[in-house]
C-alpha cells in the first residue's frame, strides 16, 4: 500500500468522503470525513507521502494506530479498526471542541475550569497507564476540550509501552516530545514511566492557572536545563488567588525526583478534588526560586549527545540502503 497524496476535498477514500483538512503535522494530515456507509463523521489521519521512506516516522505512525485501537475510554480519542483499506491511514473518532492550546491563547483559566479539565486529563492518564501505555508527549496541543469542559486525550504518536526497557527524550529528533513539558528524568536520558506524564500534567496545570510556563529559556536545551537547576516562580506569585493547597498540588506534580512526585494520576486527581485535605509543606522552593542558575551543565550535553548516537546510526543505515 502506498501513502495518499494531494487529497482534494470531496475525494472518496474507500468508504470515506473527505470534507476538509483540519490539521497538519510533520508526520500526517488530519481530515474531517464522512463514512458514506452510515453518514458518521470521522477523522482520517493520513501520513505524508514520504513517511514510508523514514523508518522512525513510519514506526511512529504504526505504533500510534496500534495503541489507539486497543484503548477504549470516554476521555481518550478512539481509533477504529476492522476495515480492509486500500491505502495507509487511520480512522479516528471525530471530537468536537477546541484544542487546549487554542483555549490558552485567550489567557489563563479560572481555577474551577482548570481543575475540571485537569481531572479529566488525569482520568485518561490513569486509564492508559493501567493499560501499559505512557503518552510521552502530553501537552495542550494533544488535549481536546468541548463546551462542557470534557476532555479527549489525542495523538499517541510517540507513546510507548510502560514496561519498555527505556523511554527517553534524549534522542533529540523526530520522536522528541515538547521540551516545555518533558520530565527531568527524561532530559537526563533515564527511564520514563507514568510519572513523566504526571510531570507534564503539572506543567499544564501551572500554565492554565498562571498563563506562564514554569521553565523557560531561549532554546529547547535551555528550557530543559532550567528544570534541572532552577525552581519555577511560585504559582501564587503569578496568580494571588491560588491557595497554598493548590500550589502544593502543583509542586508535588513538578517534583524533580520522580520518587517524590505523585505515583499515580489517581492520587493527583484526588488531591485536586479534595484540596481541603492537602497538607502544605514548608518548601525551600518558595524561598530560593529567585536564585537562578543559567550555566548549562555538561551532563545534559552528554546525555543529549549520547541519545543522538542511535539516531545517527539509523540515519547512516538508511543512507547506505538508499545508495544501493
Amino acid at each position: 500500500m502506498k501513502p495518499l497524496d494531494n487529497i482534494q476535498l470531496g475525494t472518496l477514500i474507500d468508504s470515506y468522503r473527505v470534507e476538509e483538512r483540519v490539521a497538519r503535522s510533520g508526520v500526517a494530515s488530519i481530515f474531517k470525513a464522512i463514512d458514506t456507509r452510515n453518514n458518521q463523521i470521522v477523522a482520517l489521519k493520513v501520513p505524508h507521502p514520504d513517511i514510508e521512506a523514514d523508518p522512525i516516522l513510519f514506526d511512529r505512525f504504526q505504533r500510534e494506530a496500534a495503541i489507539g485501537e486497543r484503548l477504549h475510554h470516554p476521555r481518550v480519542m478512539r481509533v477504529f479498526t476492522g476495515d480492509k483499506r486500500s491505502q495507509i491511514y487511520m480512522v479516528m473518532e471525530w471530537c468536537e471542541g477546541r484544542l487546549l492550546r487554542d483555549i490558552l491563547k485567550d489567557g489563563k483559566l479560572d481555577q474551577e475550569r482548570a481543575k475540571r479539565i485537569s481531572i479529566g486529563i488525569l482520568e485518561a492518564l490513569e486509564y492508559i497507564h493501567d493499560n501499559g501505555v505512557v503518552h510521552r508527549d502530553l501537552k495542550p496541543e494533544n488535549i481536546m476540550v468541548d463546551a462542557e469542559n470534557h476532555v479527549k486525550l489525542i495523538d499517541f504518536g510517540i507513546a510507548g509501552d510502560g514496561s519498555a526497557r527505556r523511554l527517553t527524550y534524549a534522542n533529540f529528533g523526530s520522536t522528541l516530545g515538547t521540551p516545555d513539558y518533558i520530565s527531568p528524568e527524561q532530559v537526563k536520558g533515564k527511564r520514563g514511566d507514568g510519572r513523566s506524564d504526571i510531570f507534564a500534567m503539572g506543567v499544564i496545570l501551572y500554565e492554565m492557572l498562571t498563563g506562564a510556563m514554569p521553565f523557560t529559556g531561549s532554546t529547547p536545551m535551555q528550557v530543559m536545563n532550567d528544570r534541572l537547576v532552577n525552581h519555577p516562580v511560585p504559582p501564587s506569585v503569578l496568580n494571588s488567588s491560588i491557595s497554598p493547597q493548590l500550589q502544593e498540588v502543583i509542586y508535588r506534580a513538578l517534583e524533580r525526583n520522580p520518587v517524590n512526585r505523585y505515583a499515580r494520576a489517581h492520587d493527583f486527581a484526588h488531591d485536586l478534588k479534595h484540596l481541603d485535605q492537602v497538607g502544605v509543606e514548608n518548601r525551600s522552593e518558595l524561598r530560593t526560586w529567585q536564585k537562578r542558575r543559567v550555566r548549562l551543565p555538561r551532563t545534559i550535553v552528554y546525555y543529549i549527545a549520547l541519545g543522538l548516537i542511535p539516531v545517527a546510526i539509523l540515519v547512516l543505515m538508511v543512507l547506505v540502503a538508499r545508495s544501493h
